[in-house]
């Protein structure tokens, strides 16, 4: 699969635009993060309605139920996991960096470090997946998405735990000036990330059958380049409920 550099600036620039505006939503406070998920929801929501008509017409209705929880549960969990963090010990505020972890660390970190995360994740599996697949991709994953590949996937899968486990696991930001030692701190970040990438994928493969039954390219046209709500957080509907499982159980 020949990497297209049309599609690829056009991915980058909504990227650009979708990542800020997840940013703003995640990292200002409760309410902001709250709204965020709230249109999220609905957004996916709406989209999946559509898709259950084209697929079961008459029947529809019943399995929109189903897709509620489906798409519920998911939602409900992210915002459970905003409340979720790890004890982190911040004595070290004898200086600049000290103070800095110390602010980090009581006000903003600790209530969007899961949700960071599994999103963190996600996005780096899907555009290292992408571009590894377009450059190296020859053996299709599924006949549910031809332009899959196992090489696209195997190697957003790595680096995905790779980038993702090297910016989430390291809590605090004088990590970088003691030693490499540091740079493999917290194991668990590097689990999560893998959780994300394999089931994110699980996801994403559900979300295209959903779309090939529905004889459809697109669940939305909201994010030119990436689809709909459904195309953008299909990966996040799969692997939100197993981090948190993850997380309720080992950390």
């Amino acid at each position: 699969m020949a990497l297209n550099i049309a599609t690829l600036k056009t991915r980058a620039l909504t990227a650009v635009v979708f990542v800020a505006v997840m940013l703003a939503g995640l990292l200002w406070n409760f309410w902001s993060f709250l709204i965020l998920f709230t249109i999220v929801h609905f957004g996916c929501w709406y989209e999946l309605v559509k898709l259950m008509k084209k697929i079961y017409a008459e029947k529809y209705l019943k399995y929109c139920l189903l897709g509620l929880v489906y798409i519920t549960m998911p939602i409900l969990m992210m915002i459970d996991l905003r409340t979720s963090y790890l004890g982190i010990d911040c004595t070290n505020g004898g200086n600049i960096l000290g103070t800095a972890n110390i602010i980090y660390d009581h006000f903003v970190f600790p209530f969007v470090i899961f949700p960071l995360t599994i999103i963190g994740a996600i996005w780096i599996n899907d555009t290292m997946a992408y571009i590894v697949g377009s450059l190296i991709g020859k053996t299709p994953l599924s006949k549910i998405s031809p332009k899959k590949t196992w090489e696209g996937t195997i190697g957003g899968v790595i680096l995905s735990v790779i980038v993702t486990g090297l910016l989430f696991s390291n809590l605090d930001p004088g990590i970088a000036i003691r030693g490499f030692k540091y740079l493999f701190s917290n194991v668990h970040f590097y689990v999560i990330a893998a959780l994300c990438a394999i089931f994110g994928t699980m996801g994403d493969l559900f979300e295209s059958k959903l779309k090939r039954m529905a004889d459809v390219k697109d669940s939305g046209t909201i994010m030119p380049g990436h689809g709909g709500f459904l195309d953008r957080f299909d990966s996040l509907l799969f692997a939100a409920p197993v981090v948190w499982v993850y997380v309720k159980l080992f950390m």
